[in-house]
């Protein structure tokens, strides 16, 4: 999938549009709504923080936007494509190509070396041997872990393993990234680092869309979002001093 950059007139006027999104989950005999009519749309090449108190339906909505999870009502369109409607293969398809994920907890595989865990979604890409390794070299690089490629997870720090997804989710160039409060395990010059990195994402064209509890994290941002109890409380626009 292109970078937004380079979409075209006829192509969808927002890159995701949820509309009366729903969530709802069975909890023995109760049933509880971690989302409940949601409707928000993102622009092309937006940069939007995803604010809220803890079982406010953050990691819910971010689940849905991934791919991870599906609503129980309401629609999610991505590209113009449905993705409430998509089956287990197409959801995999959209995974793979069009989101890059950042987790708190790293989700590396605990065996393989730095370079193998930032290969691993051009494997699924179907990305040839030699143009893997460059373009995870390229990644690790770029998040400052160049002397540290050959390296297995249980053999970095936790800011080193936070900086490996981050170079995982850099790897495939794509259009949407979704951070889950991406700079909680690491000290605050790192964290620096991997914000500018996301800045120039977003300058480059793609998609952001952070969850996070720092608000600084999300001034980052041009628009931040607030969720309480499921439902969208605020939606404003971030206002940058000069």
């Amino acid at each position: 999938m292109q970078n937004v950059a380079s979409r075209s007139l006829g192509e969808p006027a927002h890159v995701i549009r949820f509309s009366g999104l729903q969530r709802r989950y069975q909890m023995g005999v109760e049933i509880v709504d971690a989302l409940h009519n949601v409707t928000v749309a993102v622009e092309p090449n937006e940069y939007l923080a995803v604010m809220g108190p803890s079982g406010s339906g953050k990691s819910t909505l971010m689940n849905i936007i991934g791919c991870l999870d599906r609503p129980t009502a309401g629609e999610y369109w991505l590209n113009g494509q449905p993705v409430s409607a998509m089956n287990d293969r197409e959801l995999a398809r959209v995974r793979n190509q069009e989101v890059g994920f950042v987790f708190q907890t790293f989700n590396l595989l605990p065996r393989m070396t730095a370079l193998a865990n930032v290969e691993i979604p051009l494997i699924y890409a179907g990305i040839k041997r030699k143009e893997r390794i460059e373009r995870a070299s390229h990644a690790l690089e770029t998040v400052g872990l160049a002397d540290r490629m050959l390296h297995r997870p249980t053999e970095l720090s936790g800011g080193q393993r936070q900086r490996v997804a981050v170079a995982r989710a850099l790897v495939t160039n794509p259009s949407i990234l979704l951070a889950d409060e991406p700079t909680g395990n690491l000290d605050s010059g790192t964290g620096a680092e991997i914000m500018a990195l996301f800045d120039n994402l977003q300058a480059a064209g793609n998609t952001l869309i952070l969850v996070t509890h720092e608000q600084g994290v999300a001034d980052h941002a041009q628009r931040i979002i607030r969720l309480c109890d499921g439902e969208v409380v605020s939606d404003e626009v971030v206002e940058k001093s000069v």
